[in-house]
């Protein structure tokens, strides 16, 4: 049996703070939790398996029969379910228009050799990446395309920020992903056989005559400074992305979908 949801209506309730703290990297450290936003959200990450913490419902939304089935859903699998003032619920989510459905999921943290390699894998991998909507962004684009995993790279911006969550538009439930040093992830990604391919002012190999139809890698730079030298120098490939006009770059997300694309073009969107 599910249990009706809490009422909280008071700011100072132990379980809003807590809520509230995820908005920083402090609190979701500290607690291990991340916000999702929106009844879809919280459905996609209960499907995919993520262990749901608890789950805010805003009054005005609690007599839905969506949101009424997701709070017995959150509940059976031991969430603790609450309702609130649609006011408190913009303070929790820090919107003016804050969805009716808030839900905190617990973080997981996979590592390198936790990942299945497949056969033909592609991956994207991302050095030191400064802007979570960037990489939210990302996270999208690699679940749209079949993308294999995002692995982190260096002192990469946090993929459970509200922000990262955001863009991801779920697809942080969807897409494996796991952090590393570049030293690490370099002897594991020569282990498995991956060939990498990194777009780069310094590239030689148009990214559309690259051949990436192999086990491949996909490393993207920095929004500024984009890959060390040395880190260029470990690459299999340095593929250049054509550009005309007055802009000397793309958005970090836009060139990664690019090249993504071509490469799953290359293996005949399969």
């Amino acid at each position: 049996m599910s249990s009706p949801p809490d009422i909280i209506s008071s700011t100072s309730n132990p379980l809003i703070k807590s809520l509230r703290s995820l908005e920083r990297k402090k609190g979701r450290a500290e607690t291990g939790l991340f916000l999702a936003e929106g009844a879809r959200l919280v459905e996609q990450g209960l499907s995919a398996g993520w262990e749901l913490d608890s789950l805010v419902v805003s009054a005005s939304s609690a007599e839905r029969s969506f949101v009424r089935d997701l709070v017995s859903r959150a509940s059976k699998s031991g969430a603790r379910t609450v309702q609130v003032t649609d006011r408190l619920a913009g303070q929790i989510a820090r919107k003016d228009n804050p969805q009716a459905v808030i839900g905190a999921f617990k973080q997981a943290a996979p590592k390198l050799g936790d990942l299945s390699v497949p056969k033909s894998s592609l991956w994207i991998a991302l050095y030191e990446v400064r802007d979570p909507g960037n990489l939210g962004t990302i996270l999208r684009t690699a679940d749209c395309a079949g993308i294999s995993g995002v692995l982190l790279i260096g002192q990469c911006c946090d993929p459970y920020s509200v922000e990262a969550v955001r863009a991801s538009m779920g697809s942080i439930f969807d897409i494996p992903f796991a952090r590393s040093s570049f030293d690490d992830f370099n002897t594991w990604r020569t282990g498995k056989g991956l060939s990498m391919f990194a777009a780069s002012v310094n590239g030689t190999v148009r990214h559309t005559e690259a051949d990436m139809t192999g086990p491949s890698i996909i490393l993207m730079g920095n929004e500024q400074a984009g890959l060390p030298d040395e880190v260029e120098a470990k690459c299999d490939t340095l593929c250049l992305i054509p550009m005309r006009g007055g802009a000397d770059s793309l958005n970090l997300a836009q060139a990664t979908a690019i090249m993504t694309y071509e490469a799953w073009r290359q293996r005949g969107f399969a």
